[in-house]
């Protein structure tokens, strides 16, 4: 079956009001921000981000093989007359007309995700679960803010039977515009924690920011919200006063909709025995952590609410992976053995933290191995912030975690509050901890690096990958030469 264009180029200047210019192909296959990945055919939007003008890589996208590239009238001046290009008064603004078409053509049902933690694992789970029923589009990493969502709905196949969106936020006010061009069937909201402070007085008001998702959901839609948080009741009178007629809970609560029965942790997975809507569910899940059981509820009440295919949705959950930097596991071969590396290093909040530390507690260990915690500061919470740090110390004897290794200036809060026999070792910064880690770890160790992006706890996961490939194959070639 042949594939059909995303978009004609046509239905793109005439959904974003622009003016052609040169010789433009009849159709185009996808939709670029990024010349790195960029592929042949593509339109190359020229976006205006924080750090660097995309416009300045126009040349480099048409020579990568891009079939058009969308410029502002404003820099229009700056390329032939021949380049193939659609010309807009601002290119974010029509990729924003782009999204609105795209949602008008679509008729797919559409999931939206919020909360504090864990929108976009619960992306990725409703993927894989709406995916066994028919085609299912979704955002790509965490393109969750300004400009990813409309990217993400803008590159939404006319064909797309179902589509889901994760919206994010740092400050009140964001979410709402988001919602409004998704306009979702269901709005999921994962929880409220700890997170982005440093902009909000309380929890309560990050419940409200994230409440805004509420606004967009369409007439007949419901929203499934935490029955298990303490911002459950303001939740649920913010959907009923944006008008949703239907409310969904989830959680381990006794009265919620989508209830956990029962569920068994493991090292790489878990084992769910829920009550979705009245039907009763047992299934598999392929990462492991009870935060993400938790959040497969609100996954499969998605699932049901749009109508998909409940039993086919819970026997994909056991296909579900931890995605880099979120929780995937990498093996590490060293001299006399191996260490398991779980890399959390994309972010980190409390929440987070916590939820990672007790991943940490259900992960095997061989021999006389140790659990190993390496972690950077979390950033955006405010006054509070050493806090925040230091209250984390109970979770590490609480999860059997022996040794913690810390850097940052707000992790210096946790590193005093730990008990002298956990502390592995302290720097100011990721990089001057990087060489402390690397000689600490042992075989069988099992090491989780976390850490809010900001802390660049990335390079430690790196470091450890590369170090212990390369000592591993010396020692094998020293064995080699030796015997």
């Amino acid at each position: 079956m042949t594939k059909l264009p995303l978009w004609t180029a046509d239905a793109m200047a005439a959904a974003m009001h622009g003016a052609s210019a040169g010789a433009l192909p009849p159709s185009i296959p996808g939709i670029s921000i990024d010349t790195r990945t960029l592929q042949p055919g593509e339109a190359f939007f020229a976006i205006q981000g924080d750090n660097r003008d995309g416009h300045d890589f126009v040349a480099a996208a048409l020579a990568a093989g891009a079939g058009l590239a969308v410029v502002a009238q404003a820099e229009r001046a700056n390329f032939s007359d021949g380049a193939p290009l659609l010309v807009v008064g601002d290119v974010l603004d029509g990729l924003r007309d782009l999204a609105r078409a795209a949602r008008a053509r679509t008729q797919a049902k559409i999931v939206g995700v919020t909360g504090s933690v864990g929108k976009t694992s619960t992306k990725e789970a409703l993927r894989l679960a709406l995916g066994k029923d028919g085609a299912t589009h979704a955002s790509v990493a965490s393109y969750n803010n300004h400009w990813g969502v409309p990217l993400s709905l803008a590159r939404c196949p006319q064909s797309a039977r179902y589509a889901v969106f994760e919206m994010g936020m740092n400050h009140a006010g964001e979410i709402e515009p988001l919602t409004r061009l998704v306009r979702p069937q269901v709005a999921i909201v994962t929880t409220i924690a700890p997170v982005h402070l440093e902009f909000f007085s309380s929890l309560d008001a990050i419940a409200d920011a994230k409440a805004e998702i509420f606004l967009g959901i369409e007439r007949g839609g419901a929203a499934v919200i935490n029955r298990d948080i303490p911002q459950f009741a303001r939740l649920v009178r913010s959907a009923k006063s944006a008008g949703v007629g239907q409310v969904v809970s989830f959680g381990e609560h006794g009265g919620a909709d989508a209830r956990l029965v029962k569920c068994s942790l493991q090292p790489d997975g878990s084992t769910v025995e829920a009550r979705i809507l009245d039907a009763d569910v047992t299934y598999k899940l392929g990462a492991p952590g009870r935060h993400l059981v938790l959040n497969s509820l609100a996954v499969l009440a998605a699932v049901s609410l749009v109508g998909a295919d409940l039993a086919l949705a819970a026997l994909a959950l056991a296909e579900l992976r931890p995605a880099s930097g979120r929780g995937s596991r990498l093996t590490l071969d060293m001299p006399g053995g191996t260490a398991l590396l779980i890399d959390e290093s994309y972010n980190a909040n409390p929440a987070s933290m916590r939820a990672a530390l007790a991943l940490l507690g259900q992960a095997e260990m061989g021999g006389r191995g140790r659990r190993i915690a390496v972690l950077g500061d979390m950033l955006e919470l405010g006054p509070r912030g050493a806090d925040l740090h230091r209250e984390i110390a109970a979770a590490v004897p609480a999860h059997g975690v022996d040794l913690v290794f810390c850097c940052g200036p707000l992790m210096r809060a946790l590193w005093e509050a730990l008990p002298s026999n956990r502390r592995g070792g302290y720097a100011e910064t990721s990089t001057a901890l990087e060489p402390q880690v690397l000689s600490a770890i042992q075989p069988g160790d099992a090491v989780m690096v976390k850490g809010s992006l900001g802390s660049r706890m990335g390079p430690i996961v790196k470091a450890l990958q590369s170090r212990y490939r390369r000592e591993a194959l010396a020692s094998s070639q020293a064995s080699t030469t030796n015997g």
